[in-house]
């Protein structure tokens, strides 16, 4: 159930919304967990649009996108880790319309501590999630 923020400078995307959909159905297909409304409700992208003066290089260039992703610990093996990254570059320079980004694109994979996965009110374990994960397929199945 990642969380990906991804941050660039106005005018870069011209549907933001499209590219945060987008991104958050790539990272819940890498991590190939099961097409279940707890995983669908909870993997979400933030697009955040920065004015040009707020990102820079060494050189002063503004260019830039930066892609964080935050899993749960464990959600993404090394094959997972290239796969979401190259995927999220691929799909910001698309959306940008300039084949080019994907060479500016960072893309940051950041685990959360265990227990510190908050949802609903809590600050979930691994395990915890597992579980809730195992109860929503176990009363899906039970419905039909």
């Amino acid at each position: 159930m990642p969380m990906i923020d991804i941050y660039a400078i106005e005018g870069t995307f011209t549907d933001p919304h499209k590219l945060a959909q987008e991104a958050a159905a790539a990272v819940k297909a890498v991590e190939q967990v099961p097409d279940i409304p707890m995983f669908r409700k909870n993997t979400a992208a933030f697009v955040h649009v920065l004015p040009k003066a707020a990102i820079s290089n060494v050189d002063g260039e503004a260019n830039y996108v930066r892609v964080q992703v935050l899993t749960n610990a464990g959600a993404l093996d090394r094959e997972k880790q290239i796969a979401v990254t190259r995927q999220l570059t691929d799909l910001v320079a698309s959306a940008a319309g300039d084949a080019s980004l994907a060479q500016r694109t960072w893309v940051l994979l950041t685990e959360a501590a265990p227990g510190g996965w908050g949802l609903w009110g809590h600050a979930h374990t691994n395990e915890e999630i597992v579980g809730a994960a195992r109860a929503e397929i176990g009363r899906l199945k039970g419905q039909g």
